[in-house]
């Protein structure tokens, strides 16, 4: 399978470089960016071409595009890669206006073509396998879903600026892992919050410290912590409560060494950045994308899947605002 990658920046050249070294049954058709220099440099490292144009790259013979641009941009070029034919990968939010989601999923869906939303937590193999411990009926009954996100560092104010704010950029991962582990769509949000890292990002509005508490229909609440500074690196676990235990999964660390003496004991510190976390994962998500183009199965994660979260983070914005919870029709 032709992949196209649509923005080489951090996350576009990642998957980029993936695809062409790492993915079996795929191969790099060729890279676009607005910024040329940017694709060309992508392009010679990797030995594929640089599109001029995002024409020119839906009139390639690319079977997919992967969109790893802004999130202002991934609305059109859904559009124009469903119009085109071509296969979608998008990367999350698909949008942060709700009326643009569903026009690009209308899109999808007049076209016929496969679209998959790249909330890559779910291929993490600890996590995935809390989903399906759960899914198994190892806890017993579900009765409470924890999940704690903290990040080593804040992002750079511009960022802020523009990522609609923690609700839609950082916890919207934890809105669909909820869902995923659960198994049950969430029906009211209760979240609160403030600032104690960074009195700019308050400056612009938005929160660094926040907790949320997700009521599902299935009775199972959901209890997510996030904070935009972490000391000790980059946070990341995700607990399942039922009838008859716990299945957990716990940070990933270098190495399982721990040593012991009279002065006190020590381990591995787990990972400073979100890509030592979830390279495996990353991985995983593009094998399970190209099977199911190949054999024309359902795609892991639908674009119902990417709406989900983004309802939940707009009324998680909400609740915050409001200091009440908000019930999701």
């Amino acid at each position: 399978m032709k992949i196209a990658v649509l923005g080489t920046g951090r996350i576009g050249a990642m998957h980029a470089e993936l695809i062409a070294t790492r993915v079996a049954g795929a191969t790099v058709a060729g890279v676009f960016d607005v910024v040329p220099d940017a694709a060309t440099a992508t392009a010679q490292r990797l030995n594929v071409a640089a599109f001029g144009s995002v024409a020119d790259v839906m009139a390639s013979d690319a079977d997919a595009v992967a969109i790893c641009t802004s999130t202002p941009t991934h609305v059109d070029l859904i559009v124009a890669a469903a119009e085109a034919g071509k296969a979608i990968f998008c990367e999350k939010p698909v949008s942060l206006d709700l009326e643009e989601v569903d026009r690009g999923l209308a899109a999808v869906t007049a076209a016929g073509v496969p679209l998959h939303i790249g909330f890559n937590r779910r291929f993490d193999p600890s996590h995935a396998a809390v989903r399906a411990a759960v899914a198994a009926g190892e806890v017993g009954e579900l009765r409470q879903l924890r999940i704690s996100s903290r990040d080593p560092e804040p992002p750079p104010i511009d960022y802020v600026k523009v990522s609609g704010g923690i609700f839609l950029d950082m916890t919207i991962h934890d809105f669909d892992m909820a869902r995923f582990v659960t198994g049950s769509e969430v029906v009211e949000v209760y979240a609160t919050g403030s600032v104690m890292v960074d009195p700019a990002i308050g400056a612009e509005g938005d929160l660094d410290t926040v907790t949320v508490m997700l009521t599902h229909q299935n009775g199972v609440t959901t209890t997510i912590d996030n904070c935009r500074q972490s000391a000790f690196g980059y946070d990341q676990r995700v607990e399942a409560f039922g009838s008859l235990g716990i299945v957990a999964s716990e940070n990933h660390t270098a190495t399982s060494t721990i040593r012991r003496s009279a002065a006190g004991s020590t381990g591995a510190v787990v990972p400073h950045f979100f890509l030592e976390r979830y390279i495996p994962s990353y991985v995983y998500q593009w094998e399970q994308f190209v099977a199911a183009v190949r054999d024309g199965t359902q795609t892991p994660v639908t674009g119902a899947d990417g709406r989900a979260p983004l309802v939940i983070g707009l009324a998680a914005k909400l609740s915050a605002v409001s200091n009440q919870p908000v019930r999701i029709s």
